[in-house]
């Protein structure tokens, strides 16, 4: 017996499949424990009854079907599993059924591959504690400005976004944009390059931050959409996703021109951590208060990207992940030898002192002090301050 509770890994695998219609085998470690998730997906693919969390009965069937090999293996509901959808939501069958165009899957590597893309930024938000589900959320539209957009964390898949209608199709269907995420006082242009360099399709994606910033305007009363969050399992393919754009014969259909910040998220439980505190209210306030005393923070732009400063030393905070700003600090270095100190993750550390060739000092910070420093665990006596040493 299968009891679909809230919060259960069953409940979970289903919520996603709702939204994603298939998901990627080599991804579970998004979603827990890798070695429980395979044990409940074999037994799934197996007839199983099922109740609800009340405890009515939900009749019995295969709830999963996996299929494909390597990278295109690949999960995605049963048909016999189609009426659990309606533990979801009474809306969440027919939303599934006309995204899916029927239940109906395409074999080609591109749509498998595309799927797995928005399917894992899915499971990024989902444990980040981010809404995304299409049935819940309420349509964008281009019409008036309205608050429209939910004040809690919102994602929108990029299928959605591009059928507001034709025009806006046309112009956005080649896009590498997997979906938007709003939150308070932000919205972002999501992407994810996986294992490998996204190849940038400039003027496809200069109508597509066009089309979000309307977007944002018109139904979250945000004045810009000039943020990117850059999914990935390497610091190095994101860069170098950057960088692709280099072969741009326009400077303003780069990667960092159309987008000025872009935010590197590991495809991992670090990366689901960070995409909780930029999702936070304020969140880079809050990340540089954390961080750094109040006489240290920069009051104005400078000669290199900063955002403190002491005795004459540079500081930035890499803590967002700003691939952006890292690539314009090591452009600046280049031409002066001003002090500089860099803030980071352990797990940035590697590659940033690969990255700067050692013209930085790097400092780090481990996650649990940050989210203790901004509260997003129990509160302990500790000031993450310290963890900049002077």
């Amino acid at each position: 017996m299968i009891t679909l509770r809230p919060g259960s890994h069953a409940y979970r695998l289903l919520l996603l499949l709702s939204a994603a219609g298939e998901f990627p085998t080599h991804s579970m470690h998004l979603l827990g424990s890798v070695r429980s998730l395979e044990a409940l997906v074999y037994r799934l693919e197996h007839t199983q009854q099922f109740r609800n969390e009340a405890g009515a009965d939900l009749g019995s069937c295969k709830m999963l079907s996996v299929s494909g090999k390597r990278d295109r293996r690949t999960i995605r509901l049963h048909k016999t599993a189609l009426p659990l959808l309606d533990v979801l939501h009474p809306a969440a069958l027919g939303q599934y059924l006309a995204l899916s165009g029927g239940h109906r899957f395409s074999g080609s590597d591109g749509h498998i591959q595309r799927n797995h893309r928005v399917a894992e930024t899915l499971a990024m938000c989902m444990g980040a504690g981010v809404e995304f589900r299409p049935y819940v959320l309420p349509a964008l539209q281009k019409q008036r400005i309205a608050r429209i957009v939910p004040t809690s964390p919102v994602f929108y898949i990029a299928r959605s976004l591009k059928r507001l209608d034709s025009t806006e199709m046309n112009k956005t269907i080649f896009t590498r944009l997997t979906g938007a995420l709003f939150a308070p006082e932000s919205c972002w242009a999501v992407y994810n390059t996986r294992g490998a360099v996204m190849k940038w399709s400039g003027m496809g994606e200069f109508k597509t931050a066009q089309h979000l910033a309307e977007l944002a305007r018109m139904n979250a009363g945000l004045p810009r959409a000039d943020h990117a969050l850059l999914l990935g399992e390497r610091m190095e393919i994101a860069l170098r996703t950057m960088e692709e754009s280099d072969k741009s014969r326009r400077m303003d259909l780069r990667f960092d021109r159309i987008y000025p910040h872009i935010h590197f998220i590991p495809l991992n439980g670090q990366g689901i951590r960070l995409l909780n505190i930029l999702t936070l209210p304020d969140w880079n306030e809050q990340l540089l208060s954390a961080v750094f005393p109040p006489e240290w923070r920069a009051t104005g732009p400078g000669i290199i990207e900063h955002d403190a400063q002491r005795d004459g030393t540079f500081i930035l905070s890499h803590l967002d992940g700003d691939l952006a700003r890292l690539l314009r600090l090591r452009q600046a270095l280049e031409h002066s030898e001003v002090p500089c100190e860099v803030l980071c993750f352990p797990w940035q550390t590697a590659f940033i002192w690969d990255y700067l060739g050692g013209l930085v000092r790097l400092r780090e910070v481990t996650m649990d002090a940050l989210e203790d420093a901004l509260g997003l665990t129990d509160p302990e006596d500790y000031d993450l301050r310290e963890e900049v040493p002077p």
